[in-house]
């Protein structure tokens, strides 16, 4: 007599994910470029120095064009179509980034600068008296 086995999962399978939208924070010293769908639960992601860039070759814009080819290339794998493009930062890699966006055939709907800027920022140390 057979028992009735259950298939145990340990980890959750691949979601098929149509529509997202793809971070590019872009430091002065890396580029991460995160996919995540539209709740905003990250799918797959890459960096410069997850690409084997290091030291100050992940801050050049050909660290930044890999690490996007690959995070697409990921999205592209799990069926994405449509995106949208949010990017961060002052960093090297931003504009090399979405020119490897824009190549990878990912139709892109909006694409939003959400840089953080203070509005008045943080007060100044007193002056010095010498």
């Amino acid at each position: 007599m057979q028992k009735n086995l259950k298939k145990v999962r340990l980890r959750k399978g691949k979601r098929g994910v149509q529509k997202g939208v793809i971070h590019i924070q872009a430091s002065s010293n890396n580029t991460i470029i995160t996919v995540t769908d539209v709740r905003g639960q990250v799918a797959p992601w890459c960096s410069a120095g997850a690409c084997g860039f290091k030291g100050t070759r992940k801050s050049t814009p050909f660290a930044a064009q890999a690490a996007a080819e690959n995070a697409i290339r990921a999205s592209l794998d799990r069926g994405m179509k449509q995106a949208e493009v949010m990017m961060s930062g002052p960093g090297p890699g931003r504009d090399t980034a979405l020119r490897a966006i824009r190549r990878s055939g990912i139709v892109l709907s909006f694409i939003r600068d959400v840089t953080p800027m203070p509005c008045n920022g943080c007060r100044p140390p007193k002056k010095r008296r010498v």
